[in-house]
């Protein structure tokens, strides 16, 4: 389980919280071949996030809008969280099917700026 720390840290260690960079859902399956390995699905741009306090949730959306997340629109909302909401789950709804997903890992593409979040279908 990732809370909103994790990814705060994760985001100042290895991008230097580079405003300019788009979040990402990167899509992780198991190999059908071999069931211990995952297997690189894809990316897509993140729309959105809410804060839910009720379930203790970060929850980020792929709703098809325009709009892209940045970091510079992310990370200054999240910074101001009081102490209990840092150790809130991040979460992900990506379509219908794919409905409250736990983001398994973080990771980056520096080349393209994205910074992306990891979950596995």
């Amino acid at each position: 389980m990732r809370v909103i720390i994790d990814l705060i840290e994760d985001v100042r260690e290895q991008i230097g919280n580079h405003e300019t960079y788009e979040v990402m859902a990167g899509l992780l399956k198991t190999d059908a071949q071999d069931s211990e390995k995952l297997i690189y699905a894809g990316e897509a741009p993140l729309n959105s996030v809410e804060l839910e306090r009720e379930k203790r949730q970060l929850r980020f959306k792929i709703d098809g809008s325009d709009q892209k997340l940045t970091i510079g629109e992310l990370i200054p909302s999240i910074l101001i969280l009081d102490m209990e909401a840092m150790l809130f789950e991040l979460k992900m709804d990506v379509n219908a099917q794919y409905k409250d997903m736990e983001i398994v890992g973080f990771g980056k593409n520096d080349e393209q700026k994205r910074y992306i979040l990891f979950i596995k279908i």
